[in-house]
């Protein structure tokens, strides 16, 4: 608010010049101070009242500078460079604490170095003059223009006040009326700030007449909108200033920002590498957008979509020259053993450092839980220095989970695929799509078919979400599916799919992992050291083989976090405990052992068995028992066997029955009883043709009496001429009768190379015999 005009005196100056090295300065909101123009300025807050008082009993001399945000105060950050001083005129206190102050400007300054960073504010200043020499005949054309243009506002606007228009109708001082319609003209702050900071008296004279034009310009158009009358304005610069007025009607509206937001877009789509089709669709849609209110549904659809669209990472790819050593060397210091999943990778990683423009190929890890293949994952991103992306599918059902919803729909989203690209900065990223093999259907689509063109190499570079609406090149992306099966996969997808096995790990290779990786890693977890605890090799061997039984180690992981729980809650407690934990303190610490040695290994029962089965969490063994009671020759099956097991167990019954002569059995025996043939853990549903020659095997001894040798077992399918025939899982049938204390093993004669192409370690300490005919079980397995 404008008050009236005094002249400053010298010794003001000549304070202000004292006062260059500690001037105080006081922020002021909404409005800018210029020299010789008096201010009325409301105090409201605690801090700068009280310098005000302060200054008011002093020299009355302070640095008056304006903030940049208003709703943001006490910060120096928040202050332009560039202020007027001033002085404090006349102080008036209100009842409601706040104070009134009127101070006029003496001469501008630039802040050479805030003294406090807090309020109340001190700085080193540079006090700045204000050139307004000009030949006496401009001046006064000067004023006249300058005179003139507030005629015109005043006719326009409201905005100046009724006592200053009567003084600037007849002022011909050019500094003070330049000064005075800087403060009045209702010009936004930055614009003032702009003026201020002008160092040349005369060019600020010459801005400020320049937007005192642009502002009746503006006021004009405002009349021609409210009256609905056409001038003959440019249309080019009507349109500037219609846009102008819609900033302003939509600052009132609360809708600031929309068309600043749509030139971020703009700006964002311009940096794209996109396609041509891309940047068309781009422009249709924004076109759409401009023609939206703010207020409908379809405005923030529009909006959003856009939005992601420029978010998305196109053609953006991460390049790294391949370090065959360095990606041999991470993924040896994150995974332990599996050489063959690591040889693979370095061997397309080979390959694509010959051919940069190699299309990925789609790995799929299948293994037993906890084995290690989503970390593997990870790993192989890490060793290709690229980002790594994962997507659980487990219990997906909805095929729009892999496409996405078109944009139409409300609450419409991209497909799981492209939003997990949008997270990311390039369009070459590690994608790990966990637990394929649990993808589900159901009548909302099936996600198996979408997968297929996302993992088909030769159309996935044109993949089309249904929310993005145009193609993404998914090609280069490196997809590492994992699965603990491969049965429930669908045909065509696991056609597309370059299938890995990662087999379970043995108690050696269980005993190195949880020493070099899971120790380290939960040692970090429960803030211990190595000087607190440590877990011998008989402590690892014991918990693996009694408190353990599975192919990966993530059990082996939950048992050690719990014997370091027993020790950090030692440690804080101070209480005594074995800072090298052996064997002999397992059971203090875990408790009873849950996994014994199976008595079924060394008993010697005629009718008893050992086979090996393979399941999806690893190899297993399997116990087949029969039983003769009295009857009339039928064969029952408990259990829980499947069809496939259940013809398995018929054809060795009928086998045996027609080897009864060379068996030494009597033909009568099999009319006069029933045969009971039972397989233990009857909860766990048991299915698969390998238990054929194991159960030919429990029924022949049986019905001769003879048991079957103690620490063997064998697998193999059954045919009614007696062939044995090969089966699968054979490393994991290895792993699982190592840890069960078995030393020899029959396989089919067509399983051998399988078993010969195993690294070593696994076969040390066992005896194999490879049979053709269930006549040679038979003889290595009758004592």
């Amino acid at each position: 608010m404008m008050i009236e005009w005094e002249v400053i005196q010298p010794e003001d100056r000549e304070n202000l010049k004292k006062k260059t090295e500690t001037l105080s300065i006081l922020p002021i909101k909404n409005t800018v101070m210029f020299p010789d123009v008096i201010l009325l300025v409301a105090v409201s807050r605690t801090r700068p009242a009280q310098l005000v008082k302060r200054i008011f009993k002093g020299d009355k001399i302070l640095g008056i500078i304006s903030q940049r945000n208003p709703k943001q105060v006490g910060s120096a950050n928040n202050i332009y460079p560039i202020g007027t001083a001033a002085k404090i005129l006349k102080i008036m206190e209100r009842e409601n604490g706040k104070v009134v102050i009127v101070i006029q400007g003496i001469q501008r300054f630039r802040i050479r170095e805030m003294r406090s960073e807090k309020e109340p504010f001190t700085a080193k200043v540079d006090l700045l003059k204000d050139d307004f020499s000009i030949p006496r005949r401009e001046e006064v054309s000067m004023v006249r223009a300058l005179r003139e243009k507030t005629r015109q506002v005043i006719s326009l606007s409201d905005a100046i006040p009724e006592h200053t228009k009567g003084a600037l109708r007849n002022m011909k001082n050019l500094p003070l009326l330049v000064h005075i319609l800087c403060v009045n003209i209702p010009f936004e702050v930055k614009e003032k700030q702009a003026l201020l900071e002008v160092e040349d008296g005369v060019k600020r004279s010459k801005l400020l007449l320049k937007k005192m034009g642009e502002y009746i310009q503006m006021m004009d158009i405002k009349e021609e909108i409210h009256h609905k009358v056409y001038s003959d304005i440019e249309q080019q610069q009507r349109d500037y200033f219609l846009r102008q007025q819609m900033k302003v009607l939509q600052n009132e509206l609360g809708v600031d920002g929309i068309e600043k937001e749509i030139e971020v877009l703009q700006q964002k789509a311009a940096t794209k590498k996109w396609s041509s089709s891309a940047q068309k669709h781009f422009d249709k849609e924004i076109h759409k957008l401009r023609r939206l209110m703010p207020g409908v549904p379809e405005y923030s659809v529009s909006m959003n979509y856009l939005e992601f669209l420029v978010n998305l990472p196109w053609e953006t790819y991460q390049e790294r020259s391949v370090d065959l050593k360095r990606v041999k060397k991470v993924l040896d210091r994150h995974h332990y053993g599996i050489e063959k999943v690591k040889e693979r990778v370095v061997e397309y990683l080979a390959v694509l450092s010959l051919k940069k423009d190699m299309k990925a190929p789609i790995l799929c890890l299948c293994a037993p839980p906890g084995v290690g293949k989503t970390s593997l994952g990870t790993s192989i991103a890490k060793a290709l220095q690229r980002e790594c992306l994962r997507i659980s599918l487990g219990g997906l059902h909805d095929e729009a989970e892999i496409r996405g919803h078109r944009k139409t729909y409300i609450g419409a989203m991209p497909g799981k695929i492209i939003a997990q690209i949008a997270k990311g900065k390039n369009s070459n990223p590690v994608m790990v799509l966990d637990e394929i093999d649990k993808v589900g259907r159901d009548f909302r689509g099936d996600p198996a078919s979408a997968l297929l063109e996302v993992l088909d190499p030769e159309q996935n570079a044109n993949f089309l979400d249904n929310y993005l609406e145009i193609p993404y090149d998914l090609s280069r992306v490196l997809f590492i599916a994992t699965a603990n099966t491969l049965e429930s996969l669908h045909p065509a997808l696991l056609d597309r799919l370059e299938v890995i096995h990662m087999s379970g790990y043995t108690s050696e290779e269980k005993k190195q992992i949880a020493s070099k990786h899971l120790l380290p890693e939960l040692r970090r977890d429960h803030g211990l050291t190595v000087k607190d605890v440590r877990i011998q090799f008989d402590a690892l061997e014991g918990i693996i083989s009694d408190y353990t039984r599975e192919s990966g180690v993530r059990e082996l992981k939950k048992r050690l976090g719990a014997v370091l729980r027993h020790v950090a809650r030692a440690k804080v407690e101070g209480t005594d405990y074995p800072k090298s934990i052996r064997a002999s303190h397992l059971q203090d610490i875990l408790g009873i052992p849950e996994y014994e040695e199976d008595a079924y290994v060394k008993d010697s029962v005629p009718g008893l068995a050992v086979g090996l089965a393979w399941t999806p969490y690893g190899g297993d063994v399997l116990y087949i028992e029969s039983l003769l009671l009295d009857g009339e020759g039928k064969l029952i099956l408990s259990g829980r066997l499947g069809k496939v097991m259940q013809e398995s167990a018929q054809a060795a019954f009928s086998y045996v029955r027609s080897q009864a002569k060379a068996l030494n059995i009597s033909p009568s025996v099999f009319g006069k009883n029933n045969l009971h043939v039972h397989v233990p853990a009857g909860a766990i549903p048991k299915d698969g043709p390998s238990a054929g020659i194991t159960l030919a095997t429990s029924i022949a001894s049986l019905f001769t009496g003879r048991i079957v040798k103690p620490g063997l077992a064998m697998t193999g399918e059954i045919t009614l001429s007696g062939r044995v025939l090969p089966v699968g899982g054979v490393k994991e049938k290895l792993l699982a009768s190592r840890s069960r204390g078995i030393k020899e093993i029959i396989f089919s004669e067509s399983n051998r190379k399988h078993v010969e192409e195993l690294n070593p370690k696994y076969l040390r300490g066992l005896t194999f015999h490879y049979v053709r005919r269930v006549k040679e079980v038979f003889g290595h397995a009758l004592v």
